[in-house]
């Protein structure tokens, strides 16, 4: 499967509309037609983006991957001024026995 058929089977998954997609993604209507009809690809710098829209990794973007199955990462990319980035700063600093409390208490949160 191509790049392109991919980011429309997504799209249809999440029920994006093409318009919606190019909204979202600041990628005009015609560039985004121009993929289904012509069977060609996004530009690189277009990837990380429709990865955001689409909520999914690049691998499982590239490689065709099905997110559903795969919760292990091999690395999360996160913008540092989040609140994401300064919760992993403070997790990175403590000792292991912290660590297993931090996620211990994420565990109890999200009902693991």
């Amino acid at each position: 499967m191509i790049i392109s058929d991919r980011i429309f089977q997504l799209m249809d998954e999440k029920g994006i509309s093409q318009i919606d997609f190019s909204r979202l993604t600041g990628i005009s209507q015609s560039t985004i037609s121009d993929w289904k009809r012509k069977r060609t690809n996004p530009s690189a710098d277009k990837i990380m983006l429709i990865c955001d829209v689409l909520n999914v990794s690049p691998q499982s973007l590239l490689q065709d991957i099905n997110t559903k199955d795969f919760h292990v990462f091999d690395s999360i990319i996160i913008n540092k001024d989040t609140l994401d980035y300064e919760i992993m700063v403070e997790v990175a600093s403590l000792d292991v026995r912290h660590k297993e409390r931090v996620l211990g208490y994420i565990n109890a949160l999200t009902g693991k």
